[in-house]
């Protein structure tokens, strides 16, 4: 019941959040994962406004209870303010890798599109970009290849011959791989061995008790997609990418989750 109270009473406060304010949180989130906090004109220098609106901005958040501020301190999120601010993050990113990774947009003009467009599209919506983009990049008539002929045909056209040469080639190379033995497992290995920016699937989560706990409160379970975007240099944390969302996991915990490379 209570965290029922606590989800309801977070979702009229993203409700109550204008477009405007989402920027400013979204602007302290990243600055705060930089320096570990932030002050009025790092936030001015990156939002590319005045002053005199940061404090505006400044002042009805913390009405709202998502930043700590006061005059001449350092400004950080609160627990629900954070909670918003990867809400944000989590729309702009999944636009923006929408347009860039499966229709081909250039990163600018990506990044603008989903600047314009992350404060109004449904969590629904969001979360059918996320499935279509990972989709994409796994299904075996897919992948990169398959995006990049895309964006070829949006510089220049149909042309028959092109996807005579294409066809072609794809079946030489289907006719070039050996085929995988029936029922041979495929092979599987340790989150914790990954490197950045490689993706993977999860085959088995092997933790125990409250690793095992938290691990599936991450929305980590079997077949989910992860993407491994930074190790640090003595390997703890493991900073991931898991539908749309950042988290960092312990050494040893992922060292208990198992994955196949996609």
């Amino acid at each position: 019941m209570a965290a029922d109270k606590r989800n309801r009473t977070m979702a009229t406060t993203m409700e109550s959040v204008s477009a405007s304010l989402e920027d400013y949180l979204e602007a302290i989130f990243h600055i705060v994962a930089e320096k570990q906090a932030a002050r009025p004109k790092d936030i001015s220098g990156r939002l590319g406004v005045n002053n005199s609106s940061v404090t505006g901005a400044l002042k009805l958040l913390s009405e709202k209870g998502l930043v700590n501020y006061s005059p001449y301190d350092l400004i950080t999120l609160t627990r629900e303010g954070k909670t918003v601010a990867e809400d944000v993050v989590r729309r702009h990113e999944a636009l923006r890798d929408f347009f860039e990774n499966v229709l081909a947009v250039s990163r600018p003009d990506a990044e603008d599109a989903a600047c314009r467009m992350e404060h109004s599209v449904s969590r629904n919506i969001l979360n059918r970009f996320i499935d279509f983009t990972e989709f994409v990049e796994v299904c075996p008539r897919g992948g990169t290849k398959w995006i990049a002929g895309f964006g070829y045909y949006c510089e220049h056209g149909s042309r028959r011959a092109n996807c005579e040469r294409c066809i072609s080639r794809c079946l030489d190379e289907v006719r070039g791989k050996k085929p995988e033995e029936k029922g041979a497992p495929r092979m599987s290995i340790s989150l914790k061995d990954l490197k950045p920016g490689q993706k993977s699937r999860i085959v088995k989560v092997g933790a125990h008790g409250g690793i095992n706990k938290r691990i599936a409160e991450m929305g980590m379970t079997r077949g989910t997609l992860i993407e491994i975007e930074r190790v640090a240099p003595l390997g703890d944390p493991i900073e991931i990418k898991v539908k749309g969302y950042h988290l960092s996991l312990r050494k040893e915990e992922a060292e208990g989750i198992l994955v196949e490379v996609v």
